[in-house]
C-alpha cells in the first residue's frame, strides 16, 4: 500500500515573515541565535514588539522572500559546489550535499545547507554515511540527460544497470518542485523499489517510467506525472555498498522520450 506523507510547505509572502516572527515571540531567545535576532530587527522582528510593516516594508519583504527562494532553488537544483556530481558525466546531483556534523573545521556548510533544506526537512547521520552497507545514500536528478528540467506533461525513461549496489534495496521517489512533497497524481503512487513485483530485464536491469500515461507492459514500473507539473527525483540506496561509493556503478541520466 502507498501512502503520501504530509510534509510542512515553507510559506511564502508576507507569510514567510509572520511565521518565524510568531514564533521568535513565543520561544526563548538561545545565546547561539542573538546574532540572527539582531539581523531580523531591522525588518521589524523583534522579540516583544509586534511586527506590523508597513506598505514599503511589506513589498521590500515580499519581493525579498521571493528572491530569497529563488536563490535557494537554484543551490538545489543547480549545485555548483565542489563534489555536487555523482559522476562527471551526468546531469545528476549529490541528494546530500552535507557534513555529517553541517560543520567542516574551518566553515560551516552555508549553500549546501541551503540548497538541502529547501528539498528535505532534516538530516541524519544515517543519511550521510561513508560506511559500505550501513545507512542510506541519496542521489537527486533535477534535469534530464539533455540537461532540461523535467515537464510533467512528458514523457522520460530512466535504465537502472545489474546489481545496483544497496544491500537492502533501492527506491526511485518523484518530488513536486513547487512544494518539493511527494508529487500526488491519480494512481497513488510516486515511489518504485526493487522490493516491489517490478518488470525485470533478462540481466537484472530494470526501465522505469516517468510519464502521464502508463507504457504498454511496463505498468509496474511506472511513475504517473501530472501535467503542469514539474518534478525531480531522488533515487535512495539502503545500506549502500562500494560500487556507489566508488562511483563504479554508473546510473545512466534519466531520458526524454521521443
Amino acid at each position: 500500500m502507498n501512502t503520501f506523507a504530509n510534509f510542512t510547505t515553507m510559506p511564502r509572502g508576507m507569510k514567510y515573515w509572520e511565521q518565524p516572527a510568531a514564533i521568535i515571540e513565543r520561544e526563548p531567545v538561545e545565546d547561539r541565535d542573538r546574532f540572527f535576532m539582531a539581523m531580523l530587527m531591522p525588518l521589524g522582528i523583534e522579540k516583544g514588539k509586534p511586527f506590523q510593516p508597513d506598505a514599503r516594508q511589506t513589498g521590500i519583504l515580499t519581493e525579498g522572500a521571493f528572491v530569497g527562494e529563488a536563490m535557494a532553488k537554484a543551490l538545489a537544483f543547480n549545485a555548483r559546489v565542489p563534489g555536487a556530481l555523482y559522476r562527471p558525466d551526468a546531469n545528476r546531483s549529490h541528494y546530500l550535499l552535507l557534513d555529517p556534523m553541517q560543520d567542516l573545521a574551518n566553515h560551516s556548510e552555508f549553500d549546501e545547507r541551503a540548497g538541502y533544506f529547501y528539498t528535505g526537512l532534516s538530516v541524519t547521520k544515517a543519511m550521510l554515511t561513508k560506511t559500505p552497507g550501513i545507512g542510506q545514500a541519496y542521489v537527486g536528478s533535477f534535469r534530464d540527460k539533455e540537461g532540461r528540467a523535467f515537464d510533467g506533461a512528458k514523457s522520460y525513461h530512466r535504465h537502472v544497470p545489474p546489481n545496483p549496489p544497496a544491500k537492502q534495496f533501492w527506491s526511485v521517489t518523484l518530488y513536486d518542485v513547487d512544494t518539493r512533497s511527494i508529487l500526488l497524481n491519480k494512481e497513488q503512487i510516486a515511489v518504485r523499489r526493487s522490493r516491489d513485483d517490478l518488470v525485470k530485464n533478462a540481466d537484472g536491469s530494470v526501465d522505469l517510467y516517468f510519464a502521464p500515461t502508463a507504457p504498454k507492459g511496463f505498468e509496474k514500473n511506472w511513475i504517473q506525472t501530472v501535467p503542469g507539473k514539474a518534478w525531480f527525483t531522488a533515487f535512495r540506496f539502503y545500506a549502500p555498498l562500494e560500487p556507489y561509493f566508488d562511483k563504479s556503478w554508473p546510473l545512466p541520466d534519466i531520458e526524454k522520450v521521443n
